[in-house]
């Protein structure tokens, strides 16, 4: 079979190298093989690169991917949503799979916490067949049992790769803050966006996470919504999606300063809600402080671990708060994200957030601009 091109991760800390791997010569029943038309670089892929989650190199990183079916296994017919398929047809997926059969999936219907769950461009060595299990390459290898998306003709590239997985992370994040009972019976449906009673929302950074956390707060009825973060452009792009306040870190750069500006601007309380999309653990008391008493506090930033913080938990006890988490999302949770993107064009334009573009032999580059908060959203073209 003839070979294809990939960036791979090969030593924490150092550059991607470009590598060449052979395509399969036959898929698995119920597989797939996509050609990649762009991949996100999402700031978990720079906390991949620094060591920060235990995975084995080499790795194919990326798993904010959408691109063309080139070859469909036996018995893989429809989507996950009952659509056909074939050859051609413009794909998104699942960047995760569990095992549906484990007490995590079965009995507590919270699949994210499968001990048997696998990531693409996470959870999967490159140097063994079929190679192709990250972003950052020429094509994608889909297993069985992958759920697939087909992209509707009218919602561009784009918008997908610009919201990225963290509109999912974030309507995953508000659904356990929001639903009492989170856990769903495989294929029950929740409202794309539970109703959020609130006066103030808060969100804790104006990455692509924090942003995609501000457009789902906006759709669920928040009054108020303040972004605290940096820098001046990504700030920019808060108040393109409707941020009421945003607050520059440069300007207000003690936690204290932040505080208080979060309480004249709320009333004097605090907020109903604060959202945590930063994934610096040192913004965690700063975040709680910001909230009203009785109020909820969401992590949805800390997928790789950062390190500890030094915290009192009396903060909790004596502001009576409600601490969430919420760990990666669930089918079901990219499907809304699609309806959602569809729906909200124009007041949210998530197109617009891939700033920076870069070959597939660029990935180190667009790994960096990343990291250096340089762009909204960097992306790759591998072909």
């Amino acid at each position: 079979m003839p070979n294809a091109k990939a960036s791979v991760l090969e030593e924490f800390n150092a550059p991607l190298r470009l590598c060449e791997f052979p395509l399969p010569p036959k898929l698995e029943p119920g597989a797939a093989l996509v050609r990649t038309e762009m991949a996100g670089i999402c700031g978990t892929d720079v906390h991949l690169w620094k060591g920060q989650l235990p995975i084995q190199l080499p790795v194919i990183l990326g798993h904010e991917t959408v691109g063309r079916i080139e070859e469909l296994g036996d018995g893989l017919e429809r989507d996950w949503a009952g659509g056909l398929l074939k050859p051609g047809d413009r794909i998104t997926w699942n960047w995760a799979t569990s095992c549906g059969q484990c007490y995590y999936c079965r009995e507590k219907r919270q699949p994210t916490r499968c001990p048997q769950r696998r990531a693409y461009g996470i959870g999967y060595r490159c140097d063994q067949p079929p190679h192709w299990l990250g972003g950052y390459a020429q094509f994608h290898y889909l297993r069985p049992d992958t759920t697939i998306h087909k992209i509707p003709d009218d919602l561009p590239t784009d918008a997908v790769i610009g919201a990225g997985c963290a509109l999912i992370t974030a309507i995953h994040g508000l659904e356990r803050m929001c639903v009492e009972s989170p856990g769903l019976a495989p294929g029950q449906a929740v409202p794309v966006l539970p109703r959020l009673w609130s006066e103030c929302a808060v969100i804790q950074g104006a990455g692509p996470v924090g942003i995609a956390a501000l457009a789902v707060v906006k759709s669920a009825g928040v009054g108020q919504t303040i972004v605290v973060g940096g820098p001046g452009q990504r700030l920019e792009i808060a108040r393109r999606f409707g941020a009421d306040h945003t607050i520059d870190i440069a300007e207000a750069s003690a936690p204290s300063e932040r505080v208080a500006l979060i309480r004249k601007l709320s009333g004097g309380e605090g907020a109903d809600v604060v959202i945590e999309c930063v994934g610096s653990p040192s913004v965690v008391s700063e975040g709680m402080e910001m909230c009203r008493d009785g109020g909820k506090y969401l992590v949805l930033g800390h997928y790789c671990d950062a390190g500890p913080l030094q915290f009192n938990p009396h903060t909790i006890t004596r502001k009576q708060l409600q601490v969430f988490g919420s760990w990666s999302s669930e089918p079901r949770h990219l499907k809304a994200a699609l309806d959602f993107l569809r729906q909200t064009q124009t007041p949210f334009p998530f197109a617009s957030m891939v700033t920076h573009r870069f070959p597939l032999e660029g990935g180190f580059e667009a790994l960096k601009t990343t990291a250096n908060w340089q762009s909204a959203k960097s992306v790759l073209l591998p072909n």
